[in-house]
């Protein structure tokens, strides 16, 4: 019987060893994965300096500078067209020309009478000179030389009335007659625009008429080149609001060198109205929680949970307006594997140094990093 107590007494003095025991490893496997044996490992960037701008977004239509249907003053048959579709043409260019005979008589006619008017007027000047004649007469052929050089002018405007030339630089449309047919005043001939700048016209809410003024700078896009951007500026803001639409129409001033645009294109538009710097951090290191905005901070290898108060959003970024400091990092892959209490991390591609063969990790072509290098 001594004996059997014994052996009862040592069973238990080990039963109450090993419990004691595990209970201390438990704590100590708790502390080390809260502080220290945990380790996430995460993606982080730095918090940075941005420029931000205030922008109205608005469709538009693309408008040439200057645009004419041309169309002949006088009726007459074509009797020459000097042009081809979509051909560019400088100022004083010829177009059309009508048939002119007719006016060309009359221009040979004036000359013919000018020259007949100033030589009566220089012969009644010798004989005025002379005494032979009185200065009544020299009026008269004075008079005379005047109404011939009135003539002249008025037959040269004739025959210019059977050219149609360029008004100024631009780009030519369809031709829309042929040589031989009979045009009117009302019969359209081609059409003329100047796009080397392009005028940009679009609706903006009343609202924002405070934040509009000359000046300012545009981006505007088209579908027909979605990854360009043709930048403009403010040209000039209508004095009137429209009371139906409750909206003014502001125009905008785009280079077009290469003539890219056309007039009549639809166009998005974005207005930069204000432009300031501020603090921004990626996107995706914002994590929303309780109708608050959070993001891990990393704090000398700790993830340190912080809320912050955020500006405008901007594809990619999102301006930061309290919370954080230039130059911090912010982790943006891994948040979901942060909880609030702070938790070790370390940098993707971050050699940890535990050296130890204890957590094995593997590499690529299948053996182990951090173990006996076999």
């Amino acid at each position: 019987m001594g004996s059997g107590r014994i052996v009862l007494v040592a069973v238990l003095i080990a039963l109450v060893g090993s419990a004691a025991w595990l209970l201390t490893q438990d704590n100590k496997s708790g502390q080390r994965g809260r502080f220290g044996g945990r380790m996430v490992t995460v993606v982080t960037e730095p918090v940075e300096n941005r420029e931000f701008s205030d922008i109205v977004e608005a469709l538009g239509t693309a408008r040439a500078r200057e645009s004419v249907t041309l169309s002949p003053r006088v009726s007459d048959t074509v009797s020459q067209v000097a042009f081809e579709d979509g051909q560019m043409v400088k100022k004083g260019d010829l177009l059309v020309a009508l048939e002119d005979a007719e006016e060309q008589a009359q221009l040979e006619e004036a000359r013919a009478n000018l020259f007949e008017a100033e030589s009566q007027f220089a012969r009644t000047e010798d004989l005025v000179t002379r005494g032979n004649a009185s200065t009544a007469a020299l009026d008269a052929q004075r008079r005379a030389v005047q109404e011939s050089k009135y003539r002249l002018v008025a037959a040269e405007a004739r025959l210019a009335d059977r050219r149609i030339v360029a008004p100024f630089d631009g780009v030519l449309g369809l031709r829309q007659i042929s040589e031989g047919s009979l045009v009117t005043q009302n019969n359209p001939i081609t059409t003329i625009d100047a796009i080397d700048i392009i005028n940009l016209d679009f609706s903006v809410p009343e609202r924002f008429i405070a934040t509009l003024a000359p000046g300012q700078k545009v981006n505007a896009r088209v579908e027909a080149y979605p990854e360009r951007i043709f930048e403009g500026i403010v040209k000039t803001v209508d004095s009137r609001v429209d009371p139906v639409t409750r909206s003014v129409i502001v125009r905008a001033e785009v280079q077009n060198d290469d003539r890219a645009l056309r007039p009549g294109l639809l166009m998005a538009v974005e207005v930069i109205s204000r432009t300031w710097q501020g603090l921004s951090v990626p996107e995706e290191s914002v994590v929303p929680s309780g109708g608050h905005a959070y993001v891990f901070v990393s704090n000398e290898g700790v993830a340190e949970r912080r809320q912050v108060e955020l500006g405008i959003r901007r594809p990619g970024y999102v301006e930061v307006l309290e919370g954080l400091s230039a130059g911090e990092r912010v982790v943006t892959e891994g948040t979901l594997r942060l909880g609030r209490a702070g938790i070790r991390i370390r940098e993707a591609g971050e050699n940890t140094g535990d050296g130890g063969g204890g957590t094995g990790r593997r590499r690529p072509g299948g053996g182990q990093s951090g173990g006996t290098g076999q």
